[in-house]
């Protein structure tokens, strides 16, 4: 139907503009009562075992799209459609508040209060701020900002295209699961590793489309495509995420900085991969971060409101099979 595909592609960019002008809402953010709830049926039915896992993803994200389609369902009329989808893409979206942390980040380390820039760090990412001098919390920020903007930003939007409020909340369900408990600790080895790869799954395309679109606003951060695609190319395979390394790398490329090294989490440390060619960011490259995930958030509105208005285009299009049987019946009535 096109007025809902129409009311979709305006849902989402009304839900995209709410975001980038108020952030995340201040108290009672449903994203944070989806976790109480995962929590809760976490501690009733843990076992370390993956199938237990599995069944924990499948009954909270089957439960959380099965209700943004009932949604859907219960609003075919166009205006509240396209209100209902604003609303579901703003409360998914953490692009602003994203930006924001960014930017409070580099402010702090600029001042020289790393007591507060240690503070802040955990609302970027999960790595242990306690290790971290003033080169390594701007690093840590900067790859935060890369990975994030395609997790928080990039990914829902463009599951909203394809699959409007369902993929939506299903999509964010996905990755606050992963955030909870897709991680390598020995709590999680087994039960996590469903949402891991669930995340992974998800994010396959929405990461790569994310790198593409820091290569193409590369320029308004002073940077330069070509360097961002080179450096995708080159460094993300080496990146043991299969998402994150593709985004990293392009920003790295379009922010002519080195990201990677040693990163220490809660459950223990990694050595990650040298990405870039040029110096390690600094506050002012973290601020560049920050204005490119802006940036990029921008682009990926505007390209799935295309994809939302272009897949329901699809959809209408007759099928082979019914343009044989209608010129079948054509020929036999003349």
């Amino acid at each position: 139907m096109p007025s809902l595909a129409v009311a979709r592609a305006a849902g989402l960019l009304l839900g995209a503009a709410a975001d980038a002008a108020s952030g995340d809402p201040r108290r009672g953010h449903p994203v944070a009562g989806f976790g109480q709830l995962a929590e809760g049926l976490e501690r009733r039915r843990y076992a370390d075992r993956r199938w237990t896992g599995v069944e924990h993803v499948a009954v909270l994200v089957g439960g959380t799209v099965l209700l943004g389609a009932a949604a859907e369902r219960a609003t075919q009329h166009p205006p509240v459609r396209a209100l209902m989808t604003a609303a579901a893409t703003w409360l998914v979206l953490g692009g602003a508040s994203l930006a924001r942390e960014g930017t409070a980040l580099a402010a702090e380390l600029e001042r020289g209060d790393l007591d507060a820039a240690r503070t802040r760090l955990p609302s970027l990412c999960g790595r242990d701020p306690a290790t971290l001098d003033r080169a390594g919390l701007a690093r840590a920020g900067t790859e935060s900002m890369a990975e994030n903007t395609a997790d928080a930003v990039v990914a829902p939007l463009l599951w909203g295209a394809v699959a409007g409020v369902p993929g939506l909340l299903g999509y964010r369900a996905v990755n606050t699961l992963d955030a909870m408990i897709g991680h390598r600790s020995p709590r999680y080895r087994r039960f996590g590793w469903a949402a891991a790869r669930s995340d992974d799954l998800v994010n396959l395309v929405p990461a790569r489309v994310c790198a593409l679109l820091v290569a193409a606003v590369a320029p308004a951060v002073g940077g330069s495509p070509r360097s961002a695609l080179l450096t995708w190319r080159r460094d993300a395979p080496a990146h043991p995420s299969p998402n994150a390394g593709p985004v990293e790398a392009a920003a790295a490329g379009a922010l002519g900085v080195t990201l990677g090294g040693r990163t220490v989490y809660p459950h223990g440390a990694e050595e990650r991969p040298r990405l870039g060619d040029g110096p390690p960011p600094d506050p002012v490259d973290l601020r560049r971060a920050a204005r490119l995930s802006r940036l990029v958030g921008a682009a990926a509105a505007g390209l799935a409101a295309l994809l939302a208005v272009w897949t329901a285009s699809l959809d209408r299009r007759p099928s082979r099979a019914s343009r044989y049987k209608g010129a079948h019946e054509s020929t036999l009535s003349g």
